[in-house]
């Protein structure tokens, strides 16, 4: 499968792609520290599609990718893409070395505590991942399962949501990266993985997968850009342009490429 390809390339190394969209000279003088530098550096998972994640080229691309390269055109700023720690995603935001979370980032009230959230952009729940023959039907056939999800998800916090639920698994099994679980189901090294309905349905499309969606009941959580507390400018024209981006219908565009349908808001 073309996914495989990319969890080799995605942990065979962590690649930075650095795209310039335009640099705005005097412009950049009432955009705040970050846009006085005339360059945004966002952090992202690199191995998460289609959000972002390594073609076979190599090149970084995603649904993220082309919607962040558009914001900071529109900006007048250069973007530049680090690969980072999701598990560690607000430390790096927190020591500056990055400027932002560019990455299908769920907005939470617990990451909002120390995250400064954009404008939502994007819309999608949780679900179960299993595959096809897979005799799961729901939360209640979970008990005695190995359960999959990325470190540090929104699909992590669902399932500690339910106490309960998570103590009936055998094993909850977290990865650093949702490529990695789908390998591991695919091979039954795991029985379910919780994930966005985004990406599961990325894969399946994409790849011909043999995996099967369940809609468990998890609310819809949208995503925004996150941003460190005290950088509000930021926020605000980051708001602006994704505001812009949805009622000119670029937002719908980008979204359609990459889903087949508009997941954006």
């Amino acid at each position: 499968m073309e996914w495989k390809k990319y969890a080799a390339a995605g942990m065979a190394a962590l690649l930075t792609a650095t795209f310039v969209a335009g640099c705005g000279g005097d412009k950049q003088t009432d955009k705040g520290a970050t846009a006085q530098k005339g360059k945004i550096v966002i952090g992202l998972d690199d191995n998460f599609p289609p959000f972002g994640f390594h073609d076979e080229s190599g090149e970084l691309v995603g649904f993220d990718i082309d919607m962040a390269k558009e914001a900071s055109k529109r900006l007048g700023m250069e973007v530049e893409f680090k690969p980072i720690d999701w598990d560690s995603k607000e430390t790096e935001l927190k020591s500056k070395k990055i400027d932002a979370i560019w990455n299908g980032l769920s907005i939470t009230p617990e990451r909002e505590q120390n995250i400064l959230f954009s404008r939502p952009y994007e819309n999608g729940p949780q679900i179960l991942l299993v595959k096809n023959d897979s005799p799961i039907q729901g939360k209640a056939d979970l008990a005695g399962k190995i359960v999959g999800t990325q470190q540090g998800s929104t699909g992590l916090e669902a399932i500690e949501a339910e106490p309960e639920l998570r103590d009936s698994f055998k094993e909850l099994k977290q990865y650093s990266d949702n490529v990695t679980s789908f390998m591991d189901l695919e091979v039954g090294r795991i029985d379910a993985v919780v994930v966005a309905q985004t990406t599961a349905a990325y894969f399946i499309k994409k790849n011909n997968a043999p995996f099967r969606i369940i809609d468990v009941g998890y609310p819809d959580i949208p995503s925004g850009v996150g941003m460190r507390k005290d950088d509000t400018e930021l926020k605000a024209q980051i708001d602006k342009v994704l505001e812009d981006m949805h009622n000119d219908g670029t937002s719908k565009k980008i979204s359609e490429k990459w889903f087949g349908i508009d997941v954006t808001m």
